[in-house]
């Protein structure tokens, strides 16, 4: 009997090794498929952190245009400004000289007017005189 339980230790002995050895090959390929899921997700964390980075660079580039867009607009704004400033001086001093042209012009009026006044009393007495020749 001796030898029939060493027989039976011995083959269970050979099946505990074969499931130990079995389940050695079963956690060895779990953790390939793990270390293989694990790529995997990784590989798309890249891909997804690849078309960031691009469209970050694309969005930088486009800050860049839009800079540079309202800078001129600045500048245009600036030059308009200047401009506006230089017509308004202009617009003031034909305003100035208009006034001053127009009270030059009343001043003639009335000139005119004394002018005329002067005519008629020169003209009156040119009359009276012709009256008093005939």
């Amino acid at each position: 009997m001796s030898a029939v339980l060493i027989v039976i230790i011995v083959l269970v002995l050979i099946a505990l090794g074969a499931l130990i050895a079995v389940g050695a090959r079963r956690r060895r390929d779990q953790r390939r498929l793990e270390r293989e899921r694990l790529a995997a997700r990784a590989e798309a964390h890249r891909d997804e952190a690849e078309t960031h980075a691009a469209k970050a660079n694309r969005l930088d580039q486009e800050k860049a245009v839009k800079r540079e867009d309202a800078s001129a607009k600045q500048s245009e704004a600036e030059r308009l400004a200047q401009e506006a400033e230089a017509a308004a001086r202009k617009a003031e001093a034909a305003e100035a000289r208009a006034e001053t042209l127009d009270k030059e012009a009343e001043a003639a009026s009335a000139r005119v007017e004394r002018e005329r006044a002067h005519a008629r009393d020169h003209g009156s007495k040119a009359d009276d005189i012709d009256e008093s020749l005939r």
